[in-house]
């Protein structure tokens, strides 16, 4: 097991951040930590890589525990925090030399000829990483963290801020990674978590609420639908949620109605009734299939 974390609990005074958490994270899997803000993915991801101590619990990594044997954790992570600390005035080359040599790293020259290769910063080598874009310090950040060849690579937000380019850039790069090590990133970006993880944790209020490989966690909603309407007056939502069939009814930014329903009934003749009766004007309905995204949502509200 790569990743062993038996009831684990983070206490910062009063507030719990993580209440009572387990899991078990096998080698060779890409495996997503999703959220919302403030539900406890970079405590854990703080707590596996030994930056802070747990409450309670136990965490494992490669067989050595966190708090009894942190060095060897250590030498077993590649770490990328989501603030992606590095020495602005620092050369790319330079840096990366500078964190072989504290890994003590033997063959240092092949081996940051091999991760500048890796990460894609052949380019950019010589240049001072202050000077860099986002997406090329996010390349960085990655490189640092692989440097040492770790069997755990561990990242906070890494495609956070990044172009649609740039995104593409490092969710291959993760992938190519997550072919012989195990991977465990966050994101708020659903998209790249469907595309990159084999599997997808869910995280709220510190406790795990999902946890199932990419394609199960989807099934899991395989009788449902989700319709949007709009129409062009202002509504209660009571009326749509006393409709047969809807499970949950809530307002989008865009000013339609996003409603869940329960099954695979076609409730759109009774919401046209529903606008009907109660003197609305219907001008927009839409149903759209189950996403990741949609999933999230209905978990974490």
């Amino acid at each position: 097991m790569s990743i062993s974390i038996k009831n684990i609990s983070k206490l910062y005074g009063k507030q719990k951040a993580l209440d009572d958490v387990s899991l078990e994270i096998k080698s060779g899997e890409i495996v997503g930590l999703l959220g919302p803000n403030g539900a406890g993915k970079s405590t854990l991801m703080k707590i596996i890589s030994c930056y802070i101590p747990q409450t309670e619990g136990q965490v494992e990594v490669m067989g050595h525990n966190v708090i009894d044997d942190p060095i060897a954790v250590k030498r077993k992570i590649g770490y990328l925090p989501e603030s992606n600390a590095l020495y602005y005035e620092m050369y790319v080359k330079e840096y990366l030399n500078f964190v072989a040599g504290i890994f003590k790293i033997k063959n240092k020259k092949e081996r940051i000829a091999e991760i500048i290769e890796l990460t894609g910063l052949q380019k950019e080598q010589h240049k001072k990483i202050g000077a860099l874009s986002k997406g090329y310090k996010q390349r960085v950040g990655i490189a640092q963290a692989f440097i040492h060849n770790p069997d755990v690579l561990i990242l906070d937000e890494p495609i956070s801020g990044l172009d649609p380019n740039q995104l593409i850039e490092i969710r291959n790069m993760i992938k190519k990674i997550g072919e012989t090590k195990t991977v465990l990133f966050s994101s708020h970006i659903m998209q790249e978590v469907e595309a990159v993880c084999d599997r997808i944790i869910i995280i709220k209020d510190g406790k795990v609420i999902a946890d199932s490989p990419k394609s199960e966690i989807q099934k899991l909603w395989k009788n449902k639908e989700i319709i949007f309407v709009e129409f062009k007056e202002e509504i209660d939502e009571k009326i749509l949620s006393a409709i047969d069939g809807v499970e949950n009814v809530s307002k989008s930014s865009n000013g339609k109605y996003r409603i869940t329903v329960a099954s695979k009934e076609d409730i759109r003749p009774s919401i046209y009734d529903c606008a009907k009766d109660n003197n609305l004007t219907l001008i927009g309905l839409q149903s759209e299939e189950i996403s990741l995204e949609h999933i999230f949502q209905d978990l974490t509200k």
